[in-house]
């Protein structure tokens, strides 16, 4: 029997420290290990990280040297924004006349508010001339003695001219401070916010850099030779010394993992990713199989940080629940006046703030005599969230009890609990709302759905998910708790993560290595579109991806003269096993239920060795047909789909003529200008998006970059969609 190799990923959270084995050729889990969080221990959070690490290789019976892939994902660096644990920041501006003018403005940036009382420490200088050593040694000298721990070195322009920033960071290195240049952290123009991003970054710097050492040592200790990795805060993972480097990258990386492990596992096409623990639900999107990613807002202001577009809401497994009772004529409730009451409300408080258990985790004798009262959970809230006052004590009623009275919860499921003893808990709440207890739960998950349904439907709207193949896919802890029911008042396909309570450090084992690059290049020729794209895919082969494996997105923003290019990449070639691969019929039903059609009406267009195109023809009155397109994979997952589309299978030889040909025939020209067709190419074990460009001639030198060395002869299909 073959022993595969494994890949672990780690989530450090604020309490606990999860950790999974994943098989690197099947992806299958292996193990699960939970320990506290380390984070008064001399080593800080990096002692947990090896705990971890050393439980789980004893629990699945493997040596350091079976470990393939080693990430892990912290909350280190937004606990230290949040909790304003950071470091004094030394900003040297550089300028002259108007530059002088604008880079002293930025001394202001020591007035942003980390926490309540506390503002970002920061020492501004000034220097006239980047090469003068004296006055640039002097300026360092001036924030060193304010207490600077870290240097960030700014100039306007220095985008396109870094020479000062670097003059000044190389006359500053016998301070021996860590330091960085505003450009190496973003290559965006705006001076303040570029430097306010670079400031945020260094202010984490050092504490991020002491972890990084620590965790590397301890890893090396340990006998693992595997890259260490660092989860990203736009679901990918970077190199240790990339994360030493932008540790701001860390910040926000907590429900990026979630969703890297919904997108890798679940293999999600098309809809929203909801990740529910015991407070609260991270709602994000995922749309033609990629993530939502956006610049985050940081400290109440844009950065330049690109990070996964979340939405949260005060709704999770533990949160309590709210009702209006009947008051008798001295104010206190009374139910036995007549009255009813009433469920106004789910959270935002939770029963772990209340400090009160679940009532449906109770044992059934506890629940005896049970009456309901309402409380205050903190002293300045209302005192209308609904507990249990009974043989055992006081107990919260939650969405979990709910849930589990209505069997929504599966069996196995983190939230699981007997059915019999949560609707012994939802029972005097339903006496008092004069119903049955299924229809009493059915309203408190219809309170908490109701708040977290009306973001689903914003993020749909903002995203312009494909109602026909969107899906609610939920993990955490509570995701029993909120998406079953949610799928049932949208109307959309809602379905469980498999492994949902450790999705996270699933998706961290399975994260890929990320890099974006991002330039603004006014009139961008196509050389420079394809130095961008080469510089991105350098990025994550220099971070460890197998050069093999490397996918990169380029975008051009036409209105900013943004070019964008994201590679992501494998740290080895996996091959998965394909021995419970989905065969034809599986994957026409998987096409016809995306497509909303009979099998009998789909038919094949093309295929590779990776991927099989369906279609099929929706006739319309007065209008010509449509043709939708779906794209499924060897597994029977539909990973592309396009609402209208042409397909057209040849080889990498013939391509190039026939691609010029489909991109000519198919360009739009108009007021906006040209817009050449959304083309995407299968090719190998790939899909080549490059619909992020508008300009026909760059679009094909792309399209000819995607399949430089590669035979003559290897099949390549396209999937063209023009463009309103």
């Amino acid at each position: 029997m073959t022993t595969h190799r494994i890949r672990v990923g780690i989530d450090v959270g604020g309490t606990f420290t999860d950790a999974v084995a994943v098989d690197a050729t099947t992806l299958s889990l292996l193990g699960q290990v939970k320990v506290p969080t380390s984070h008064h221990h001399e080593d800080g959070v990096a002692h947990g990280i090896v705990e971890a690490l050393d439980r789980l290789l004893q629990q699945v019976g493997r040596d350091p040297a079976d470990v393939a892939f080693l990430a892990h994902g912290t909350t280190q660096a937004t606990n230290a924004l949040l909790e304003g644990d950071v470091a004094t920041v030394g900003l040297i501006g550089i300028g002259t006349g108007p530059g002088a003018v604008l880079t002293r403005r930025l001394a202001a940036l020591g007035r942003l508010e980390l926490a309540p009382g506390k503002r970002l420490p920061l020492a501004y200088a000034h220097v006239a001339d980047p090469d003068d050593t004296g006055a640039v040694r002097a300026a360092v000298e001036q924030v060193t003695a304010a207490g600077a721990e870290v240097l960030v070195a700014t100039e306007p322009f220095a985008v396109d001219r870094p020479e000062g920033e670097q003059s000044v960071l190389e006359a500053a290195r016998p301070a021996g401070l860590p330091m960085t240049a505003a450009h190496e952290i973003t290559s965006l123009y705006g001076l303040h916010k570029r430097t306010r991003t670079a400031v945020v970054n260094a202010a984490i710097l050092p504490r991020m850099l002491a972890t990084a050492d620590l965790v590397d040592a301890s890893i090396t200790k340990a006998g693992i030779t595997a890259p260490l990795m660092v989860m990203r805060c736009d679901g990918g993972v970077m190199a240790l010394d990339e994360m030493r480097r932008r540790p701001l990258l860390t910040v926000l990386s907590g429900p990026a993992a979630g969703v890297a492990g919904a997108l890798m596992q679940e293999r999600i096409s098309e809809g929203v990713f909801l990740e529910t623990g015991g407070t609260s639900t991270d709602i994000s999107v995922v749309r033609r199989g990629k993530v939502a990613v956006r610049h985050a807002t940081m400290l109440g202001k844009s950065s330049y940080l690109n990070a996964l577009d979340v939405r949260t809401v005060g709704v999770g497994g533990g949160s309590m629940v709210r009702v209006d009772l009947p008051r008798g004529d001295d104010g206190r409730a009374d139910q036995s006046s007549g009255g009813r009451a009433r469920v106004t409300a789910v959270g935002p408080r939770s029963a772990h703030i209340a400090g009160l258990p679940y009532a449906c985790f109770a044992d059934p004798a506890e629940l005896r005599d049970a009456t309901l009262a309402t409380v205050r959970p903190m002293p300045d809230d209302p005192a209308d969230y609904a507990v249990l006052d009974a043989a055992g004590g006081r107990y919260a009623l939650t969405m979990t009890c709910a849930a589990n009275a209505l069997g929504r919860v599966p069996e196995g499921d983190f939230a699981r609990c007997d059915q019999e003893v949560a609707k012994a808990a939802i029972a005097p709440l339903a006496a008092a709302l004069g119903v049955d207890v299924p229809t009493a739960a059915a309203r408190i998950l219809d309170a908490g759905a109701e708040q977290v349904k009306a973001v689903v439907d914003q993020v749909v709207r903002d995203y312009r998910l494909d109602a026909d193949t969107a899906v609610l896919v939920g993990g955490g802890g509570g995701a029993a708790t909120v998406t079953p029911h949610l799928a049932v008042l949208t109307g959309m396909e809602g379905r469980i993560a498999r492994h949902n309570e450790v999705i996270s450090p699933i998706g961290v084992a399975l994260a890929l290595v990320r890099e974006q690059i991002e330039r603004i290049i006014p009139g961008a020729t196509q050389e420079q579109i394809l130095a961008v794209r080469a510089e991105a895919e350098q990025a994550v082969v220099a971070q460890g991806a197998a050069a093999d494996g490397v996918e990169v997105e380029v975008t051009v923003d036409p209105q900013t003269s943004t070019v964008r290019a994201i590679a992501t990449g494998a740290t080895e070639l996996r091959t998965q096993d394909r021995s419970h691969s989905a065969d034809d019929t599986e994957r026409l039903a998987a096409a016809a239920a995306s497509l909303k059609t009979d099998p009998d009406r789909v038919r094949v267009l093309a295929g590779t060795p990776a991927h099989t195109v369906y279609g099929t023809e929706v006739r319309r009155r007065l209008r010509a047909p449509r043709h939708p397109v779906r794209v499924v994979d060897a597994d029977g997952v539909v990973r592309l789909h396009a609402s209208d589309a042409q397909v057209a299978a040849t080889t990498v030889g013939a391509a190039p003529e026939l691609l010029g040909n489909l991109v000519r025939e198919a360009t739009s020209y108009g007021d906006g200008g040209v817009r050449a067709p959304a083309l995407r190419l299968l090719l190998g074990s790939r899909i080549a998006d490059l619909s992020g460009v508008l300009e026909p001639q760059p679009l094909l030198a792309l399209a000819r970059s995607e399949m430089r060395d590669r035979a003559a002869d290897e099949p390549v299909v396209a999937v063209v969609e023009v463009r309103s």
